[in-house]
């Protein structure tokens, strides 16, 4: 009888979470980003010489930001670019170099690699500066320390900013521990959880009001002129799913949930997925006794992920939104790394930088600053 009553219980949750999911996809269609909401911004645009930054996911509707821009008589004379390039096909971690736009012509530049921020040489033709980029609300993900960087050049070089803000799908929930600032990186720059919770504009907002802004006198900070434009129907009980893969190993929703609890497993010696169709949907290792299996193989943003044509052993996540919304209970997730570690053969060096000459271990670090996806 109580298994019977179990089993039904189960049915009707189940039932739930399909509704909410079908449900978020019909509000998903009622909300829309800051972009969207072009006469907000339009006219302060106008007669200026704009610097943009952005990447394939500043989309408003299917059309291009830039190109909406360059429609309405806006004149955008430079495209600042973070982790993964303007078109978003770059390998994570790797240099995105300078270059120009082929259907515009208009000058790239790259706030990722050799420089993090806009120069003076940068700026000094640009009038005012404007910032779209679709976030996924995981402190290791470097989008949020480009909009640092991004910020204190506008302040320490007197230009006005605009942030057109978009949801963060992982905005439904806090959690993981704090980010100790004596490691700091470009992968974590101030004390917020692994899931913080907030959309760029309100991240902004914070980077001005708690003075976190590496500029000097810190009171600076507070001077800078900036305009955010925020999303319509959006809230942080909203399940929103980005139109496009915000970077290219988080190609959908599911990898988008996964990824803070599955990221942590990049300060291990497990593959992440990388290489695979289902980037940090699946995690492995060569070494591992379970049945599933996945084969890491070189891929245009992924040339050569970790185990690369080895069969790795260990676990899929993969299913609907509701599913894997289920898998993670509004929780950054530990147990998938704890059950990896209780599985591995050589626990000694599950852990990287366990047992190196240098002694370093790269997992608390992970924890305190992250990698970047």
């Amino acid at each position: 009888m109580v298994n019977l009553i179990m089993t039904k219980m189960k049915l009707i949750f189940f039932l739930l979470l399909f509704l909410c999911t079908s449900l978020a996809h019909c509000l998903n269609s009622s909300i829309h980003p800051g972009a969207e909401q072009i006469n907000a911004y339009l006219p302060l645009l106008k007669e200026k010489r704009v610097g943009v930054f952005a990447n394939h996911s500043s989309l408003i509707g299917n059309q291009h930001l830039i190109d909406e821009l360059l429609n309405h008589g806006i004149h955008v004379v430079k495209i600042f670019v973070p982790e993964h390039g303007f078109r978003g096909n770059a390998e994570a971690g790797g240099r995105v170099k300078d270059s120009v736009d082929n259907k515009t012509g208009i000058q790239i530049i790259s706030l990722y690699g050799k420089k993090v921020k806009p120069t003076s040489e940068d700026l000094k033709d640009v009038d005012i500066l404007l910032f779209d980029i679709q976030d996924v609300g995981v402190r290791f993900y470097t989008y949020i320390s480009s909009l640092q960087r991004f910020m204190e050049a506008a302040i320490i070089h007197n230009k006005p900013l605009i942030i057109l803000d978009r949801p963060n799908p992982n905005g439904f929930y806090v959690d993981g521990p704090v980010f100790d600032t004596r490691f700091k990186n470009f992968t974590g720059l101030q004390p917020i959880p692994i899931v913080y919770g907030m959309t760029m504009g309100e991240y902004a907002q914070m980077l001005v009001g708690e003075e976190w802004l590496d500029v000097t006198p810190k009171s600076r900070a507070k001077k800078l002129e900036f305009t955010i434009i925020p999303c319509a129907n959006y809230t942080h009980n909203s399940l929103y799913v980005p139109p496009v893969r915000p970077s290219p190993n988080l190609p959908d929703i599911q990898s988008i949930y996964l990824y803070p609890s599955i990221g942590l497993m990049e300060g291990t010696t497990m593959s992440v997925g990388r290489g695979t169709d289902t980037p940090f949907k699946v995690f492995g290792h060569p070494s591992l006794p379970t049945k599933f299996s996945f084969i890491p193989v070189s891929k245009e943003a992924e040339k050569y992920p970790l185990y690369k044509n080895r069969v790795c052993h260990g676990w899929n996540l993969s299913g609907s939104q509701a599913e894997v919304l289920k898998k993670i209970d509004g929780k950054l997730q530990i147990k998938y790394i704890i059950e990896a570690y209780r599985l591995f053969p050589d626990k000694k060096h599950f852990f990287l930088g366990l047992g190196s000459a240098s002694g370093s271990n790269s997992f608390p670090k992970l924890i305190k600053s992250g990698a970047s996806e």
